[in-house]
């Protein structure tokens, strides 16, 4: 009698493989359109409308699911930062593999629009803690401009976010463009900043509740 063990691996490794169709579709959808339905999500990655709700409870939970999943990438590239012993490239290759990942284009889309987890939360304020310590090293070595704030990091990275031509190749290059010129405004070489640092009530807003 055969052992049913790797049948039964089979169909996770499907599940988690269909699972990743269906996040990479449900992002291009609600990148395009945050008001598009769910039923638009399971067109695009070629699912049933009921494999899609196996996996979620419905459109808000996906929509959770996707940002969470940034929100994690971004305390990954923070830590890894950590390892870097100097602290100006630490928070250069940091933003870079941020904006690279493209980790705030649903942030920037998506605010609002569902009510994050006492996980999400918690991940959130640790992403905030482990930025301000990644600043803090970097002005610590005389690279970066004492005014700079963890608000004007999320304000860069939105900006990037904010780049988006019709080639995904070319908008990487351009994000990456600009993100070289931000980092040449946040070293000491340049002029005072206007006004003061945007708070996190201002940028932050990305879930409700």
């Amino acid at each position: 009698m055969s052992d049913p063990a790797p049948a039964l691996s089979g169909r996770r490794a499907q599940a988690a493989r269909n699972d990743e169709v269906i996040l990479a579709a449900a992002r291009e959808v609600f990148l395009a359109d945050p008001k598009a339905p769910i039923a638009a999500v399971a067109e695009r990655a070629g699912v049933g409308i009921s494999a899609l709700y196996r996996r979620y409870a419905g459109k808000e939970d996906l929509l959770r699911r996707l940002c969470h999943d940034g929100l994690r990438r971004y305390l990954a590239e923070v830590e890894a930062a950590a390892g870097e012993p100097d602290g100006w490239t630490a928070l250069a290759g940091f933003l870079e593999r941020v904006v690279v990942a493209d980790v705030h284009s649903l942030t920037v889309h998506l605010a609002g629009t569902f009510t994050p987890t006492e996980e999400m939360s918690a991940d959130a304020r640790r992403a905030g803690d482990l930025t301000g310590r990644l600043l803090e090293r970097a002005r610590d070595g005389g690279r970066l401009r004492r005014d700079v704030a963890a608000g004007d990091v999320t304000l860069l990275l939105q900006g990037c976010a904010a780049v988006r031509v019709p080639d995904p190749a070319r908008t990487e290059v351009l994000r990456r463009r600009l993100l070289a010129l931000l980092l040449t405004g946040l070293s000491t070489d340049g002029p005072p900043l206007p006004g003061p640092a945007p708070d996190g009530g201002e940028l932050n807003r990305r879930w409700r509740g």
